[in-house]
């Protein structure tokens, strides 16, 4: 069994750091890097794509929503064709920066609560699909595993890589139980790595709310900014590794 182990990644701003990206991507193989929206700047990019390129770690685009003070965790009104156009201008701005390192940026995953806006909104979820062919229809969506990002990014023929999460706990309609609610966060790594191999043999996830869920995966998200990001993710790739399951990145394996 093969598995991708990525993290939301490049999220300082300026002067103000967040997460030890250095240690992270010595341990992950992909990085969602911030692009101008809920975090990041352009030497951000720039040093963020370097450092990923030096570690041989896949990249994709993390847009979010325009808004620095609250990290992209709150939903800006606009409307989904808004949205797609917000998407492309920060999608376009990491292709740009890649250019200039020397990196390519292969797939594309909304951030906070954009991504639980597409996960549960279908036209926003079209919107986004939609922008990212338009970008580049060899981009590759990597969506919460049975959402409506993974359908619609399916439906329109997008390269679709579905994934779960390390670090947070599920609803039975298989979204993300909202921050702030008991239950949002794993917190204890040995907890998470336990709960993830239980996953990748039965192929369902335990939820806050019901009965496991079957869920697919080819990525196992890990978040960057969470304390112990780094703990949790070693944690996790050494105890995935232990039982047998190759970590690489899923390029090459979207569809």
């Amino acid at each position: 069994m093969k598995i991708d182990l990525n993290s939301d990644l490049g999220e300082a701003f300026g002067p103000w750091p967040m997460g030890d990206d250095t240690a992270m991507l010595k341990i992950v193989t992909s990085a969602n890097v911030a692009c101008g929206g809920h975090a990041g700047d352009p030497e951000t990019m720039f040093k963020t794509l370097s450092r990923a390129k030096e570690n041989g770690v896949s990249v994709g685009a993390h847009p979010g929503f325009s808004d620095l003070a609250g990290f992209g965790r709150r939903v800006i009104p606009m409307s989904p064709s808004e949205i797609g156009r917000m998407c492309a201008s920060q999608i376009g701005a990491l292709m740009a920066i890649g250019k200039m390192v020397g990196i390519s940026v292969d797939y594309v995953k909304p951030h906070g609560a954009l991504g639980n806006l597409a996960a549960r909104d279908h036209g926003v979820a079209m919107a986004i699909a939609t922008a990212v062919r338009q970008v580049d229809p060899n981009l590759a969506i990597l969506a919460i595993s049975g959402t409506q990002s993974e359908r619609a990014a399916g439906a329109l023929g997008v390269p679709v890589v579905s994934e779960i999460f390390a670090d947070r706990g599920y609803q039975a309609n298989g979204q993300l139980v909202p921050r702030g609610q008991d239950g949002a966060m794993i917190e204890d790594a040995e907890e998470a790595a336990a709960r993830l191999v239980a996953f990748l043999r039965s192929g369902k996830m335990p939820v806050i709310d019901g009965d496991p869920i079957p869920l697919k995966a080819q990525s196992i998200c890990v978040h960057g900014d969470s304390p112990g990001a780094v703990g949790m993710a070693r944690a996790v790739r050494e105890r995935l590794e232990a039982e047998g399951i190759v970590i690489a990145p899923f390029i090459g394996s979207a569809g």
